[in-house]
């Protein structure tokens, strides 16, 4: 017999730790190469982390949110022959893990799994590893209303489940904590007050964990960022018309949808090209000129909160090419199937308040970069049309630009000039243009 050590892997660029979020294998349980063990999040983007070996969990060395370091062990596998690398960190005595396995197999003859290749209904390998451990029956299972794509079950769908769940199995715990055995921390429970509803019809609800960090980052924005706001209305009718006449030529060539979205990013990356003073960070008392446009674009996560992936090198694609972009991260963000590395290196970004059908908004600038742009909706409104003829009152297609700036590097001057830019390669499109 011999033991491997998993380790945290490296998750992109400036990730050095994550949290873990659940637990897939229990001490005991057989693992086969490549199959997941646990799952962690970053502070972006949720992922599992899958065995590099087959063998039994034998130590959990950190429990359900925790914090965990870049290349920390984070559980012992032990393997059958070879050569594999032994733990260095792990001082558990065998007496203890005999006892550990001995309760686990009490465990699994209390809550015995349950087979759900007989069901009807479609259950992904993650739900049904989550039912088998809480002991959810497959009558159970299917009598859950799921939230996902055609009434499938989703992760927080058999979560919300077990939590609420008032016949949940117990399982005692034996095994006494003579030496503090890692399995200790998995089961150790946070008891935090929960507020009191001063009317009895009010519902208290905790933040999920992206949540939670999507509130600390909006408030340390705020409180780092000097920001100030400059708005300019686009004609963007000729936009409208061009996408009306070659959209169906367009999906038919290339295989996906032309949105607004792209033609958008396209021009502001021609801005950021123009006004390289916007793609910059701030690093305490240091200026960072970037050499990359990473243009960041705020997408819907499948839990409804958003998410920044990065469209890297943004300068350098072509319409189809940042429509591709465009889509693949918006669909990927849809599925929860974005990698960190997604996420990492934006330097501007770009939030559609539009397709909520507001008019403008002031959106909260992403740290550490200096600005970030907000695109209102369409609007069909009267105008006034200045011709050599004479000025006429006819209808165009409009939006407005809101853009939110650092003020403690970037000046007014430069702020409303950037925007004026965006919005001047937009009124300038030429509607003869190919893809």
């Amino acid at each position: 017999m011999a033991k491997f050590e998993l380790k945290l892997p490296k998750m992109g660029e400036s990730v050095a730790e994550a949290t873990i979020t659940n637990w897939l294998k229990n001490v005991g349980d057989k693992i086969e190469m490549d199959e997941a063990v646990l799952e962690i999040a970053t502070d972006k983007v949720d992922s599992e982390v899958p065995s590099e070996v087959s063998g039994v969990l034998v130590e959990q060395l950190f429990g359900k949110d925790d914090v965990v370091k870049v290349g920390q062990t984070i559980a012992i596998i032990e393997t059958e022959g070879g050569s594999v690398e032994e733990p260095k960190t792990a001082d558990v005595a065998a007496p203890i893990v005999a006892e550990v396995e001995k309760t686990v197999e009490t465990a699994k003859e209390t809550v015995a799994p349950a087979d759900f290749s007989g069901s009807d209904k479609f259950f992904s390998p993650l739900v049904k590893n989550i039912a088998k451990e809480e002991g959810v029956t497959v009558a159970e299972l299917e009598s859950i209303l799921g939230s996902g794509k055609d009434g499938r079950v989703t992760k927080e769908d058999i979560l919300s489940f077990v939590k609420n769940r008032t016949n949940q199995p117990v399982v005692a715990q034996t095994v006494t904590p003579v030496a503090q055995p890692v399995v200790q921390n998995v089961q150790s429970a946070t008891t935090s007050a929960v507020p009191v509803s001063v009317n009895g019809g009010d519902e208290i609800i905790e933040m999920d964990r992206m949540r939670k960090l999507i509130s600390g980052y909006m408030v340390a924005s705020v409180q780092t960022s000097a920001h100030v706001q400059s708005f300019i209305e686009v004609d963007v009718t000729n936009i409208v018309k061009w996408r009306e006449k070659v959209k169906s030529a367009f999906e038919k060539r290339e295989g996906e949808k032309l949105t607004f979205t792209p033609i958008m990013m396209e021009a502001v990356a021609k801005a950021l090209k123009d006004f390289p003073g916007m793609n910059i960070s701030v690093d305490g008392d240091y200026i960072i000129k970037k050499k990359n446009i990473n243009l960041g674009m705020a997408a819907a996560l499948p839990n409804g909160n958003l998410i920044v992936p990065v469209i890297k090198n943004a300068d350098q694609l072509n319409l189809v090419g940042m429509a591709k972009a465009v889509n693949d991260l918006g669909n990927r963000a849809k599925a929860g199937k974005l990698k960190p590395d997604d996420t990492q290196g934006g330097t501007y970004t770009v939030t559609n308040v539009g397709t909520f059908g507001s008019v403008f908004g002031t959106p909260i600038i992403n740290q550490p970069q200096v600005g970030i742009l907000a695109l209102g909706a369409i609007r069909k409104v009267p105008a006034v049309i200045e011709t050599p003829d004479g000025d006429f009152i006819g209808i165009r297609q409009k939006m407005f630009l809101s853009h939110s700036y650092d003020h403690r590097v970037v000046d007014g001057a430069l702020g409303g000039s950037f925007v004026k830019r965006v919005a001047e390669y937009l009124e300038a499109f030429d509607v003869n243009r190919e893809y």
